[in-house]
């Protein structure tokens, strides 16, 4: 759905920029221009339009937003930022797209702009903006490819990014006596503590393919897992690897009904219906908590840290936007992507519904939202080897661990075998694609 955001009324923090700009406008040479912006028909997109509308009252960029669902957006804009010039001036991305964008040589290194001192904020701040966020999102060529490392370059800036919390019933824990789980011991004992008393207890994505490969990863990070070593060779038969199948083996069992259809929509509503007694997945279940289309247990929730197991480790994903290198207003897309994750901007998401990726936001704002203390500090254990960012990863996530997890739920075959034989086929697949040519 494409729509133009006009000029609406000035915010006071409008306001208050115009006048201080008022003896020097760097928007002044592009006023007039319109920019054509790909992102995903998402609610924090929706609730970001209003400070779209703000930026082109306070520009006079004019900017027009092609809004696809998630699941078009990706093959929209690759047929966009193929062409020799394309339509897009800014893109938004899954993290899992990034290194196939760059590889392709489709978007515009960052570091070009902040060369220009008419176009750089001094006031910005990068370093404050998560660092989980904006490595995961927006930095391809570092170590492995897509993680932190001095070969890495900046390509986006988070903005919908996320990282994993645990959601849980304060009344049902209070009702039961349990104190909330810090561990995976400890969670699994609440698990297995609040199955006996009949309550359905982790709610959890469980679905064949992509869906059930999450759920797998949101523990076996913390329980010191990961997908391949330093050289490429698959783990995922490794004993972190088994125990976090056998973990998501024990959710399956004592969480409520349906898990093994589960995808993420229906494991949230799971708990915001009040059919389970926590959630551990993206932090977005705290504002779909307090929604009332959504949620009956508003006022009911409490927040605290994804469980460490041998390490902590949670969730990285979410998006993030940049510059296709085939834009046509490569500097009005830089300034409105400087305008839209500004410390203002970014607070002014915040008062619209939305997400933040600043830590200074967080804190300012941890007293009227219970969840952004924890988040804050949850930042700094957030893994940007979650998952490995290889156009392998969608043949790997969906046909090889998607296929196997499912095994791991639905029976109760020995897991070791169910994925001594994922791991054989991961690394077929790997050697099939030539990575193991220089060992």
């Amino acid at each position: 759905m494409r729509h133009v955001l006009k000029k609406g009324l000035l915010s006071m923090g409008a306001f208050a920029f115009v006048t201080a700009a008022a003896f020097a406008n760097p928007y002044e040479k592009f006023e007039g221009t319109t920019i054509v912006v790909s992102w995903p028909a998402l609610s924090h997109f929706k609730k970001a339009e209003d400070l779209v509308a703000e930026f082109t009252e306070e520009t006079g960029i004019e900017v027009e937003i092609d809004a696809l669902q998630y699941l078009k957006l990706r093959d929209r804009q690759l047929l966009e930022m193929s062409k020799n010039e394309g339509e897009y001036d800014v893109v938004s991305w899954v993290v899992m797209w990034k290194g196939e964008y760059v590889s392709k040589g489709l978007l515009t290194p960052l570091s070009q702009f902040y060369t220009s001192g008419s176009l750089v904020d001094p006031n910005y701040d990068l370093d404050d903006i998560a660092d989980a966020y904006l490595q995961n999102g927006g930095v391809v060529g570092g170590k492995k490819g897509y993680m932190p490392g001095k070969s890495g370059a900046m390509y986006g800036v988070p903005f919908g990014a996320e990282t994993s919390i645990l959601a849980y019933r304060k009344d049902i824990f209070e009702e039961q006596g349990l104190k909330v789980p810090e561990t995976y011991d400890e969670l699994r004992d609440v698990m297995q503590k609040l199955h006996e008393a009949g309550i359905p207890a982790l709610t959890s994505r469980g679905k064949t393919g992509h869906q059930i490969t999450a759920a797998w990863l949101l523990h076996l990070a913390p329980l010191g897992g990961k997908i391949f070593d330093d050289q490429w060779n698959p783990v995922i038969n490794s004993p972190e690897a088994v125990e976090a199948a056998q973990v998501l083996r024990e959710v399956a069992q004592t969480g409520p009904k349906g898990i093994p259809t589960f995808g993420f929509g229906e494991a949230a509503a799971a708990f915001l219906q009040g059919e389970a007694a926590m959630h551990l997945d993206t932090l977005k279940i705290a504002a779909m908590s307090r929604d009332p289309k959504l949620s009956k247990i508003d006022g009911k929730v409490g927040y605290a840290l994804h469980p460490v197991g041998s390490r902590c480790g949670s969730e990285t994903g979410g998006f993030a936007a940049g510059i296709p290198a085939n834009a046509p207003n490569k500097e009005a897309a830089f300034l409105f992507l400087q305008y839209m994750t500004s410390k203002a901007g970014d607070q002014r998401m915040v008062e619209l519904g939305g997400d933040p990726v600043r830590i200074s936001t967080l804190k300012n704002n941890a007293d009227k939202f219970d969840e952004y203390a924890v988040v804050a500090e949850q930042l700094p254990c957030a893994d940007p080897d979650w998952r490995p960012l290889i156009p392998e990863w969608n043949e790997l996530n969906i046909d090889v661990l998607g296929q196997a997890l499912t095994e791991v739920i639905t029976t109760d075959k020995p897991i070791q075998p169910i994925m001594d034989a994922a791991n054989e086929k991961a690394r077929a697949i790997m050697e099939r694609e030539g990575y193991y040519l220089w060992q």
